[in-house]
């Protein structure tokens, strides 16, 4: 047990003579040298803008992170509105610019437009039915085209009536 309590001692002296009067003057050079020819120049940091206040004075424009009205909300107070609980035809689910007039005939008195969609299939309506996405409500059909009138919504959520007319498509 002796034998190793010793050998720590022995290894103080070996490790101070390694540490010897050994000089590093080629490394010394090296840093002396390396800073030389070096020319470069850092940017100064800008100076900070004061802070300055602005007093917020809009509170009668709505907010604009406050979600607006659904478009399909019913409105209280028997304005004008769509009837939202009647079941949609087939027509209403293209947009009215995408449907195309192709002709009309007359059968028992009665005058019907034929309606091309946009997935190439035709169509026969009458006064009285729906056409396109703003509830377009056929009032008319004459050999020339199909009167409408929808009922859009706008940016307030008010309901308004406009009028509105799909005509006959030239075919060459």
């Amino acid at each position: 047990m002796m034998k190793w309590t010793r050998l720590p001692l022995l290894m103080l002296p070996l490790t101070l003579l390694a540490c010897g009067n050994e000089t590093h003057s080629d490394l010394e050079v090296f840093i002396k040298d390396s800073g030389k020819g070096l020319r470069g120049q850092v940017v100064p940091v800008p100076e900070v803008q004061p802070y300055s206040h602005f007093p917020y004075t809009a509170f009668e424009i709505p907010n604009p992170f406050e979600p607006r009205k659904n478009k399909l909300t019913k409105v209280e107070g028997g304005g004008l509105q769509p009837d939202l609980s009647r079941r949609k035809e087939a027509l209403e689910k293209f947009p009215l610019e995408s449907l195309k007039m192709v002709g009309s005939l007359k059968q028992d008195e009665k005058s019907y437009a034929l309606i091309k969609a946009p997935d190439s299939t035709l169509h026969r309506v009458k006064a009285g039915g729906y056409l396109g996405q703003n509830f377009g409500l056929i009032s008319a059909i004459s050999e020339s085209g199909v009167n409408l009138k929808e009922i859009v919504q706008d940016s307030t959520g008010d309901w308004s009536e406009r009028v509105s007319m799909l005509m006959l498509e030239d075919q060459e």
